[in-house]
């Protein structure tokens, strides 16, 4: 099996990799930076949106699969001290066996940034968020090449139903599971008047429907998308869609979403 591991910049992180890509190599199996079939992100979620943007053009023929050096991730299903245990399942070296693992794959959002000078093409695997430099954002909202709001706030968030948990929810958005292909549309801080009136609750759009933000007025914006920050002073429009591709993750035993939702914002003594 060939494999490539990700981590976190920092001491545990380096570690961890090192220690990993030790057991790995004892265990028969081969590291590639470039097509690897598994990437194994040890740190943060954060490390696996580097991971998932680094192989974003190899989608098809990788899995993923996340180590968190800290609290449970969203995007982990292992912990440092299970990591001699992945490495087992990894290689067959446990059963004398490699163990297909169940792939899960998650949807992702493709985003087409317009310019005056240029169009742009990006996937998202947690949200993009569109937001004003010098004050509040001004944009026109559009469903299906139809207007369906004028906005005015700080900003717009747009995630997919993994990264629901994530930004979407501190600003309100509702929280979806990975298996529904869709993609949310939550307002950061909108203001409403006579002028500039939104629906005021986050929009969740299936996977045939696409929405359009438009740029009212020449203003400078800035677009984050997952860890990337996109300054922005000639935008023209936004399309966001349900991308046709999607993220693989190589599940080596089950941790139900929910399961995830309820470590996280729940706790696991809560009865």
């Amino acid at each position: 099996m060939r494999y490539y591991v990700q981590h976190r910049d920092d001491d545990v992180s380096n570690r961890l990799s090192n220690t990993f890509q030790q057991m790995a190599s004892e265990r028969g199996m081969q590291f590639d930076e470039l097509t690897p079939e598994i990437v194994v992100s040890i740190g943060g979620d954060g490390t696996m949106l580097h991971a998932f943007h680094r192989f974003i053009d190899q989608l098809d023929h990788i899995a993923f699969v996340g180590v968190h050096t800290g609290h449970l991730g969203f995007y982990a299903d292992w912990q440092v001290d299970e990591l001699e245990y992945l490495a087992d399942i990894m290689s067959g070296t446990r059963i004398n066996e490699t163990i297909a693992p169940r792939i899960v794959k998650y949807p992702l959002i493709d985003i087409e940034i317009r310019t005056d000078e240029e169009i742009k093409y990006y996937k998202a695997l947690n949200e993009f968020t569109l937001k004003g430099v010098d004050g509040t954002l001004v944009a026109q909202i559009d469903i299906n090449n139809q207007m369906f709001e004028m906005f005015r706030g700080d900003g717009i968030c747009v995630s997919t139903p993994s990264g629901s948990t994530a930004y979407n929810k501190s600003v309100g958005g509702a929280l979806i599971h990975p298996s529904i292909a869709a993609l949310q549309l939550a307002e950061i801080a909108s203001i409403n008047n006579r002028v500039y009136r939104t629906l005021g609750s986050s929009l969740i759009l299936p996977q045939h429907h696409h929405c359009d933000i438009y740029s009212s007025k020449p203003q400078r914006i800035v677009l984050s998308l997952d860890h990337l920050t996109i300054p922005m002073d000639h935008l023209h429009s936004i399309r966001c869609s349900v991308s046709s591709q999607r993220i693989s993750f190589a599940r080596y035993r089950p941790y139900p979403f929910w399961n995830r939702v309820k470590q996280a914002f729940i706790g696991t003594n809560v009865q």
